[in-house]
């Protein structure tokens, strides 16, 4: 599943620090949480695709990964993007 490369800027530019500024673990984590949203709406849809049920409990776990990381790094910054986004643990 790619994403329009203006979705990605403007994911980046809210979450990161510029609309370039793919590595920060803000930024990774509101992109795979738009993925995540886009997969969850395909799957209601779809309910037998199992390849795509696969790679969304794969992304979850990688978003998982990335916000454990930034929680033991800057418990702020963890916070305020789980805010922002909406996610509960």
């Amino acid at each position: 599943m790619n994403l329009a490369p203006e979705v990605k800027k403007k994911a980046f530019l809210e979450h990161g620090k510029s609309e370039f500024d793919s590595g920060s673990a803000e930024a990774q984590v509101a992109l795979f949480t738009m993925k995540i949203q886009h997969l969850t709406e395909h799957l209601k849809i779809n309910k037998k695709d199992m390849v795509t049920e696969r790679s969304l409990v794969i992304m979850v776990g990688k978003r998982r990964k990335l916000l454990d990381y930034l929680k033991s790094k800057d418990i702020q910054r963890y916070r305020d993007i789980i805010k922002k986004l909406g996610i509960r643990k």
